[in-house]
């Protein structure tokens, strides 16, 4: 099996659009539609679970492979949205994480039983 990477499978799937002439079809609104749908999918997998059982829907051999399959859908939708709008979909993950970071600091310990021996 050939190493995976997100600009192979997004070319995968220019490539499948482009041979069933879809790509006409997929401007960003649509892309969103179609995101959003896939997304609401994943969600009714789990709408009437407990967190616990939620917890466990990879262990069910009848739900895992639903699940994985909507997450695929899920990711496919969002690497075409990217393409379209010509978003590095890692680098701006990567520029989310770091504003996150920033904009939520680790917070300091207030219980003194966390603090080290040291301080």
């Amino acid at each position: 099996m050939t190493e995976l990477d997100v600009q192979a499978l997004q070319r995968r799937l220019v490539a499948f659009a482009a041979a069933r002439d879809w790509g006409q079809y997929h401007t960003p609104k649509n892309l969103a539609s179609a995101l959003s749908v896939e997304a609401a999918e994943l969600m009714e997998i789990f709408q009437w679970l407990t967190p616990e059982q939620s917890a466990r829907g990879m262990e069910d051999p009848g739900t895992a492979p639903r699940v994985a399959d909507e997450v695929a859908d899920v990711l496919a939708y969002l690497l075409q949205f990217c393409e379209v709008l010509g978003i590095d979909v890692l680098a701006a993950l990567a520029a989310k994480i770091e504003r996150n970071e920033g904009r939520f600091p680790v917070p300091e310990p207030t219980d003194p039983a966390f603090r080290h021996s040291s301080e």
